[in-house]
């Protein structure tokens, strides 16, 4: 049992910078994975970026290295720093992590945030 709760988003100018944060609460063994989504309006919702336990990283492509994604393990908390932010950027960015409830041999679990608005907008 974990919630995820997003935090950080907003209104920004194009070449502006955001940092959004998703802390990780509740009950539960560990957490490996965690990770960024978006959806734009009338968009599916695509991947940002994913972060392992021990600080592996991946990212899409079409983000041309704006994005950093980082977490801190004893607090639970994922961070995504967005630089050079454009309208394209604008949507609902969701948190989601794997997480063991039971212990080390459970099945992870995957989880979503509610979701925080970012609007790119001058």
């Amino acid at each position: 049992q974990v919630q995820l709760v997003e935090s950080g988003g907003g209104l920004v100018q194009p070449g502006g910078s955001l940092r959004l944060s998703c802390a990780a609460s509740g009950r539960f063994f560990s957490i490996n994975v965690m990770g960024w989504y978006r959806q734009a309006p009338g968009k599916e919702r695509e991947l940002v970026a994913l972060i392992t336990s021990s600080g592996s990283t991946t990212y899409v492509d079409s983000l041309e290295g704006r994005f950093t994604i980082s977490r801190d393990n004893a607090k639970n908390t994922v961070y995504l720093q967005m630089s050079s932010l454009k309208p394209d950027d604008t949507g609902v960015y969701y948190c989601n992590a794997d997480v063991k409830n039971r212990g080390r041999w459970d099945t992870p679990y995957n989880y979503w945030g509610q979701g925080t608005q970012v609007t790119v907008s001058s």
